[in-house]
């Protein structure tokens, strides 16, 4: 599991949220087919984040700027 790197309770509930609210952002432009990979590629882009992000909001935000990056 990405987040396994956080040790705080508080900070893997955050990344839970923040992974949440991004996949149910950008879940229907991805095809059935590649579900399973992009679900990994933002839980481990959350995960990346978490460190750095100043709160859920701004983990949310960094999290989808670098996915949109990526896929375009």
């Amino acid at each position: 599991m990405p987040f396994s790197s956080l040790n705080d309770p508080i900070d893997v509930a955050r990344a839970h949220a923040a992974f949440d609210l991004v996949w149910n952002e950008v879940r229907p432009s991805v095809p059935d087919g590649d579900q399973e990979r992009e679900r990994t590629r933002v839980a481990s882009l959350v995960a990346h984040f978490a460190h750095v992000a100043l709160d859920e909001a701004d983990l949310v935000r960094r999290t989808l700027d670098r996915y949109r990056k990526m896929v375009e």
